[in-house]
């Protein structure tokens, strides 16, 4: 899974056949590509254990898109447009005012009969024409603003504003590709019904680093991202009684977190938790748990409960060989180099390679835990537990509760 620390016409001049598109990067653990390979019968090492494909690939799969120019107030099918973010800029250098996150606020006017919201994120490096304007400086492999790697990618709304506020509602969890574009569509109906009229805050948040020498990424990289919501005014679809945040955050190795309490309101017929999961960091020795020295190579099985009886059990392992569809460029009639279309920077067998519940340039979906006690008026207290996570890893978790009533 190393990455090949040349640039695109030092990979052409050598005749490289299968290569990123730049940059280096051995991920924790791993020594070699020919390792990877080695191990990446895992799966199959374990025949009894059904490997999850990511939820809606089918959707996904679509040539990346170009980055939606700014639209008119009404679709022309019934749905208004609200513009979040237009080309808003994240960047890794953090002396700048939109390090890692952008923030706006959002005003909302009531229930809708549907909402959805579309993301989309754009990037210098890729498509590979893009650098014969803005080619990497003297002596670095990257255009200086592009990054080149997979990073968290996570739309919330009302981050708590002090210390003691319930943790911010999860609305959209997915991995950047490895420097590629991506165009993301989600069905926000429930949550933005479920929360009270007026302002609220949201924040895109993307973990963007940048290498001061532009080997591995850019020396300032960043990514471009524009969101819109799309509203269909009328009748809810559903009566949402209640939006309840319960978790956002890192869970490390230890002691799994204290249980949270939350209410039940009446008239509630309905409930569910909406749990999102993934996992980063980290190095194992011998873990048989684990394809490579990193906990996001690495199946845990999460456990969910309320009130101290179990609802719920998953082991996460996601299997991501569609991520990397083959795609060649030639520059100046040079040899023709392979690369992954949807993971245009990522060396191959990274992009393949099976992970904790996330695939680079994939939208990690929301398990749905329901159980008769989520519709049970009244105070109740939520659990959960991930054995095993090693020392230096962790898991980014959100859980959020929601009640439907008649």
């Amino acid at each position: 899974m190393r990455r090949i620390a040349v640039s695109i016409a030092a990979m052409l001049s050598l005749g490289m056949s299968m290569v990123s598109c730049g940059g280096s990067r051995a991920d924790p653990g791993l020594a070699a590509d020919e390792d990877v390979a080695a191990r990446l019968d895992f799966e199959t090492a374990d025949p009894g254990t059904e490997v999850p494909t990511v939820d809606a690939i089918g959707d996904t799969l679509d040539a990346p898109q170009e980055v939606a120019a700014d639209v008119p107030g009404d679709t022309g099918t019934g749905a208004t447009i609200i513009r979040v973010f237009n080309q808003a800029r994240i960047t890794s250098l953090q002396d700048q005012p939109n390090f890692q996150n952008v923030r706006t606020s959002l005003h909302l006017d009531g229930p809708a009969t549907a909402v959805r919201l579309v993301l989309d994120l754009d990037t210098t490096c890729f498509p590979f024409t893009k650098w014969a304007t803005n080619p990497p400086p003297p002596g670095q492999d990257y255009p200086a603003d592009c990054d080149a790697y997979d990073r968290n990618f996570e739309v919330t709304i009302d981050d708590p504003a002090k210390d003691g506020d319930p943790p911010a509602i999860e609305l959209v969890r997915a991995i950047t590709p490895f420097g590629g574009p991506m165009h993301v569509e989600a069905d926000v109906t429930d949550v933005l019904n479920g929360l009270a009229p007026g302002d609220h805050a949201v924040r895109i948040h993307i973990s963007t680093w940048s290498a001061a020498n532009g080997k591995g990424t850019g020396s300032a990289g960043g990514w471009t991202v524009s969101a819109r919501l799309e509203v269909t005014p009328g009748p809810a679809p559903r009566k949402v009684l209640a939006v309840v945040p319960l978790w956002n955050g890192s869970l490390g190795a230890g002691e799994p977190p204290a249980p949270v309490s939350f209410n039940v309101p009446e008239g509630t017929t309905a409930g569910r938790i909406e749990i999102r999961a993934t996992g980063h960091g980290g190095t194992q020795v011998d873990d048989p748990a684990c394809l490579g020295g990193a906990e996001e190579f690495c199946k845990r099985t999460h456990t969910w409960n309320v009130d101290d009886t179990p609802i719920g059990e998953r082991e996460f392992w996601v299997n991501c060989l569609p991520w990397c569809q083959p795609a060649t460029w030639t520059e100046g009639g040079g040899k023709p180099f392979v690369y992954c279309a949807l993971n245009p920077c990522g060396n191959t067998m990274s992009v393949v390679a099976l992970r904790a519940n996330w695939c680079p340039g994939a939208v990690t979906d929301a398990v749905l835990l329901d159980a008769p006690v989520l519709s049970a008026t009244g105070q109740h207290t939520f659990a959960f537990e991930v054995p095993g996570i090693a020392a230096g890893g962790s898991w980014r978790i959100s859980a959020v509760y929601v009640a439907i009533g008649q």
